[in-house]
């Protein structure tokens, strides 16, 4: 995890974009707020360092597909996000 930095991107093991690092914590990725409207705009998703495969330049690819890794996503509090 010391690898993860601020600003690196997050992708899916299929190399599609999931989001963008706000800080590493001391067991999961904190995500950078997203934009937009609706129930998930404004505030952080976490992703557990465990779906972590590695770290390749200035991104940290993740073990499950993107369209997976989303449903992998956490709240603050620890609980799944609700898509």
């Amino acid at each position: 995890m010391g690898e993860i930095k601020e600003g690196m991107e997050v992708i899916g093991a299929d190399g599609v974009h999931v989001g963008v690092v706000d800080r590493a914590e001391s067991d999961r990725i904190k995500l950078t707020r997203r934009g937009g409207s609706g129930a998930h705009a404004g505030h952080h998703h976490y992703i557990e360092n465990g779906f972590v495969a590695g770290v390749e330049g200035d991104k940290v690819r993740l073990s499950a597909n993107a369209d997976v890794a989303v449903t992998l996503e956490e709240e603050e509090s620890g609980r799944p996000v609700d898509l």
